[in-house]
């Protein structure tokens, strides 16, 4: 069918870091978008990003789809604890997270800003 994509997001996300859609997919591909990034993000027990996130150029809405998942900001923390679970956070706002239990969160960031990647540590 032209123009649709059907996937496994748990297998499609393992080929990219995570990311379904975005910038970062070929231009000749239905993922493909300047506008929005989605990632399923899959993360053992544990799991913590490597180093806070800062200078955020994004709008970002993460969505806890199994597990129990800290989201840390400077003014607090927000545990995601039942499926559905969700938090929504502006640009500018640094962050970090840590997978208090195996998790599976999906992430929607908007815009898609090519070259924009936190380094690892």
């Amino acid at each position: 069918m032209d123009g649709v994509y059907v996937g496994k997001a748990a297998v499609d996300a393992a080929g990219d870091g995570g990311w379904l859609l975005g910038h970062f997919k070929p231009e000749d591909d239905i993922r493909h978008s300047d506008e929005v990034e989605i990632k399923w993000g899959m993360h053992p027990r544990g799991d913590r990003r490597a180093q806070w996130a800062t200078g955020e150029k994004r709008t970002a809405l993460l969505v806890l789809i199994s597990g129990r998942f800290r989201m840390e900001f400077p003014e607090g923390d927000v545990v995601l604890a039942e499926q559905g679970d969700y938090v929504v956070w502006a640009r500018g706002v640094d962050h970090s997270w840590y997978a208090e239990e195996e998790s599976v969160v999906m992430t929607v960031r908007w815009p898609s800003i090519p070259g924009y990647k936190v380094p690892e540590a």
